[in-house]
Protein backbone atom coordinates (compact mmCIF):
# COMPACT_ATOMS: atom_id res chain seq x y z
CA UNK A 1 0.00 0.00 0.00
CA UNK A 2 1.45 3.48 -0.77
CA UNK A 3 2.21 5.39 2.25
CA UNK A 4 1.54 9.24 2.87
CA UNK A 5 4.57 10.90 4.51
CA UNK A 6 3.55 14.36 4.60
CA UNK A 7 0.08 16.21 4.87
CA UNK A 8 -2.05 15.69 1.68
CA UNK A 9 -5.33 17.19 2.07
CA UNK A 10 -7.07 19.55 4.27
CA UNK A 11 -9.15 18.11 7.42
CA UNK A 12 -12.22 17.07 6.05
CA UNK A 13 -10.39 14.77 3.54
CA UNK A 14 -10.45 10.97 4.83
CA UNK A 15 -6.69 10.62 3.57
CA UNK A 16 -4.41 9.92 6.42
CA UNK A 17 -1.92 13.10 6.88
CA UNK A 18 0.99 13.12 9.39
CA UNK A 19 2.13 15.07 12.14
CA UNK A 20 4.55 17.44 10.67
CA UNK A 21 4.27 20.75 10.66
CA UNK A 22 3.88 21.40 6.83
CA UNK A 23 1.17 23.67 5.36
CA UNK A 24 -1.25 21.87 3.22
CA UNK A 25 -2.51 22.97 -0.20
CA UNK A 26 -5.25 25.37 -0.83
CA UNK A 27 -8.16 23.66 -0.19
CA UNK A 28 -10.34 24.78 -3.37
CA UNK A 29 -8.29 23.43 -5.44
CA UNK A 30 -8.78 19.88 -4.11
CA UNK A 31 -12.32 20.51 -3.96
CA UNK A 32 -13.36 22.32 -6.99
CA UNK A 33 -12.66 22.31 -10.65
CA UNK A 34 -11.00 25.25 -12.40
CA UNK A 35 -13.39 28.82 -12.41
CA UNK A 36 -16.09 29.35 -14.83
CA UNK A 37 -16.42 32.81 -15.47
CA UNK A 38 -19.29 34.79 -17.22
CA UNK A 39 -19.31 35.06 -20.88
CA UNK A 40 -19.65 38.79 -20.07
CA UNK A 41 -15.68 38.54 -19.24
CA UNK A 42 -12.61 40.41 -21.24
CA UNK A 43 -10.68 37.92 -22.84
CA UNK A 44 -7.43 39.03 -21.20
CA UNK A 45 -9.28 38.90 -17.78
CA UNK A 46 -10.22 34.97 -18.73
CA UNK A 47 -6.81 34.85 -19.57
CA UNK A 48 -5.05 35.47 -16.31
CA UNK A 49 -7.72 33.93 -14.09
CA UNK A 50 -7.52 30.93 -15.75
CA UNK A 51 -4.03 30.87 -15.97
CA UNK A 52 -3.46 31.87 -12.32
CA UNK A 53 -5.51 28.65 -11.80
CA UNK A 54 -3.81 26.41 -13.56
CA UNK A 55 -0.56 27.24 -12.22
CA UNK A 56 -1.92 26.86 -8.79
CA UNK A 57 -3.31 23.91 -9.18
CA UNK A 58 -0.34 22.74 -11.14
CA UNK A 59 2.17 23.34 -7.74
CA UNK A 60 -0.99 21.83 -5.58
CA UNK A 61 -0.73 18.77 -7.27
CA UNK A 62 2.48 18.48 -7.32
CA UNK A 63 3.04 18.81 -3.53
CA UNK A 64 0.68 16.24 -3.18
CA UNK A 65 2.23 13.83 -5.54
CA UNK A 66 5.82 14.46 -3.87
CA UNK A 67 4.21 13.25 -0.62
CA UNK A 68 4.16 9.67 -2.65
CA UNK A 69 6.54 7.17 -2.39
CA UNK A 70 5.50 6.06 -6.01
CA UNK A 71 4.10 7.61 -9.25
CA UNK A 72 1.02 5.71 -9.58
CA UNK A 73 -1.15 8.92 -9.52
CA UNK A 74 1.02 11.33 -11.49
CA UNK A 75 -1.46 10.78 -14.60
CA UNK A 76 -3.97 12.91 -12.79
CA UNK A 77 -4.73 15.94 -14.75
CA UNK A 78 -5.86 18.18 -11.06
CA UNK A 79 -5.03 18.63 -7.58
CA UNK A 80 -9.56 17.60 -7.39
CA UNK A 81 -9.00 14.43 -9.31
CA UNK A 82 -5.64 13.27 -7.46
CA UNK A 83 -7.34 14.00 -4.15
CA UNK A 84 -10.52 12.34 -5.57
CA UNK A 85 -8.62 9.01 -6.62
CA UNK A 86 -6.55 8.92 -3.35
CA UNK A 87 -9.82 9.33 -1.06
CA UNK A 88 -12.22 6.41 -2.79
CA UNK A 89 -8.72 4.54 -2.76
CA UNK A 90 -8.26 4.82 1.34
CA UNK A 91 -11.94 5.01 1.80
CA UNK A 92 -12.29 1.16 0.20
CA UNK A 93 -9.21 -0.11 2.19
CA UNK A 94 -10.77 1.00 5.69
CA UNK A 95 -13.96 -0.60 4.60
CA UNK A 96 -11.81 -3.67 3.44
CA UNK A 97 -9.92 -3.71 7.15
CA UNK A 98 -13.04 -3.16 9.17
CA UNK A 99 -14.71 -6.40 7.24
CA UNK A 100 -11.65 -8.21 7.86
CA UNK A 101 -11.20 -7.50 11.61
CA UNK A 102 -14.93 -8.28 12.48
CA UNK A 103 -15.06 -11.51 9.96
CA UNK A 104 -11.74 -12.90 11.81
CA UNK A 105 -12.90 -12.47 15.07
CA UNK A 106 -16.30 -14.04 14.27
CA UNK A 107 -14.81 -17.02 12.39
CA UNK A 108 -12.35 -17.84 15.28
CA UNK A 109 -12.48 -21.23 16.56
CA UNK A 110 -10.68 -23.52 19.29
CA UNK A 111 -9.12 -26.30 18.30
CA UNK A 112 -8.49 -29.36 20.83
CA UNK A 113 -4.76 -29.42 18.62
CA UNK A 114 -3.49 -26.23 19.90
CA UNK A 115 -3.20 -25.42 23.77
CA UNK A 116 -6.17 -23.24 24.89
CA UNK A 117 -3.62 -20.63 26.25
CA UNK A 118 -1.85 -19.98 22.90
CA UNK A 119 -5.44 -19.60 21.27
CA UNK A 120 -6.87 -17.02 24.00
CA UNK A 121 -3.37 -15.03 22.95
CA UNK A 122 -4.15 -15.23 19.42
CA UNK A 123 -8.06 -13.94 19.85
CA UNK A 124 -6.43 -11.18 22.42
CA UNK A 125 -4.44 -9.86 19.59
CA UNK A 126 -7.66 -10.08 17.64
CA UNK A 127 -9.88 -8.42 19.77
CA UNK A 128 -7.12 -5.65 20.45
CA UNK A 129 -7.46 -4.78 16.92
CA UNK A 130 -11.38 -4.50 16.70
CA UNK A 131 -10.90 -2.28 20.31
CA UNK A 132 -8.34 -0.07 18.56
CA UNK A 133 -10.30 0.26 15.11
CA UNK A 134 -13.41 1.15 17.56
CA UNK A 135 -12.03 3.81 19.85
CA UNK A 136 -10.58 5.81 16.69
CA UNK A 137 -13.43 5.47 15.02
CA UNK A 138 -15.16 7.19 18.19
CA UNK A 139 -13.15 9.87 18.20
CA UNK A 140 -15.38 13.16 18.53
CA UNK A 141 -15.53 15.46 15.34
CA UNK A 142 -12.96 18.00 16.35
CA UNK A 143 -10.84 15.06 16.18
CA UNK A 144 -10.66 13.97 13.17
CA UNK A 145 -6.96 15.20 11.95
CA UNK A 146 -5.76 12.71 14.64
CA UNK A 147 -8.54 10.57 13.75
CA UNK A 148 -7.05 10.21 9.90
CA UNK A 149 -3.79 9.89 11.09
CA UNK A 150 -4.15 7.09 13.36
CA UNK A 151 -5.99 5.37 10.66
CA UNK A 152 -2.76 5.29 8.96
CA UNK A 153 -0.74 4.21 11.86
CA UNK A 154 -2.42 1.92 13.17
CA UNK A 155 -1.31 -1.18 12.02
CA UNK A 156 2.18 -0.07 13.57
CA UNK A 157 0.52 1.08 16.48
CA UNK A 158 -0.57 -1.62 19.77
CA UNK A 159 -3.92 -0.92 21.75
CA UNK A 160 -1.75 0.63 24.63
CA UNK A 161 0.54 2.79 22.02
CA UNK A 162 -2.82 3.98 20.96
CA UNK A 163 -4.43 4.92 24.57
CA UNK A 164 -0.98 6.74 25.12
CA UNK A 165 -1.27 8.65 22.32
CA UNK A 166 -4.88 9.59 22.69
CA UNK A 167 -3.53 10.72 26.33
CA UNK A 168 -1.12 13.11 24.66
CA UNK A 169 -3.17 14.13 22.18
CA UNK A 170 -5.88 15.11 24.75
CA UNK A 171 -3.22 17.05 26.71
CA UNK A 172 -2.14 18.97 23.74
CA UNK A 173 -5.45 19.66 23.12
CA UNK A 174 -6.46 20.84 27.08
CA UNK A 175 -3.20 23.40 27.03
CA UNK A 176 -4.43 24.74 23.59
CA UNK A 177 -7.78 25.72 24.92
CA UNK A 178 -6.21 27.08 28.17
CA UNK A 179 -4.01 29.41 26.58
CA UNK A 180 -6.70 30.83 24.13
CA UNK A 181 -9.03 31.33 27.35
CA UNK A 182 -6.01 32.82 28.74
CA UNK A 183 -5.54 34.80 25.97
CA UNK A 184 -8.77 35.85 25.63
CA UNK A 185 -8.75 36.90 29.61
CA UNK A 186 -5.93 39.35 29.16
CA UNK A 187 -7.41 40.83 25.96
CA UNK A 188 -11.05 41.40 28.35
CA UNK A 189 -8.81 42.84 30.95
CA UNK A 190 -6.76 45.03 28.65
CA UNK A 191 -10.33 46.49 27.33
CA UNK A 192 -11.64 47.04 31.16
CA UNK A 193 -8.37 49.12 31.58
CA UNK A 194 -8.03 50.83 28.96
CA UNK A 195 -8.07 54.85 29.92
CA UNK A 196 -11.21 56.65 29.16
CA UNK A 197 -11.61 60.21 27.34
CA UNK A 198 -11.58 62.30 29.95
CA UNK A 199 -14.58 64.63 30.12
CA UNK A 200 -14.10 67.94 29.04
CA UNK A 201 -14.14 70.53 31.52
CA UNK A 202 -17.23 72.93 30.97
CA UNK A 203 -16.11 76.74 30.14
CA UNK A 204 -16.89 79.60 32.90
CA UNK A 205 -15.70 82.04 30.28
CA UNK A 206 -17.76 84.61 28.41
CA UNK A 207 -16.67 85.86 25.39
CA UNK A 208 -13.16 87.14 25.17
CA UNK A 209 -12.14 84.98 27.73
CA UNK A 210 -13.63 86.92 30.50
CA UNK A 211 -15.16 85.35 33.71
CA UNK A 212 -18.79 84.71 33.02
CA UNK A 213 -21.42 86.01 35.44
CA UNK A 214 -21.94 83.05 36.86
CA UNK A 215 -18.14 82.85 37.90
CA UNK A 216 -18.67 85.93 39.62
Amino acid sequence: MTEIVTPMVDSTSNVATSSRSVPPPAPKFIKEDVTVLPKSTPNNERFIVTETWKHSDFLCKNYILSGLEDHLYSNTETSKELRDVLEKKYKTEDADLKKFVVAKILDYKMVESKPVITQVQELQVIIHDLLAEAMIEKLPPLWKDCKNYLKHKRKEMKLEDLIIRLRIEEDNKAAEKKTSGNSKIIEANIVETAPTNPKKQKKFFGPNNYPSKKQL
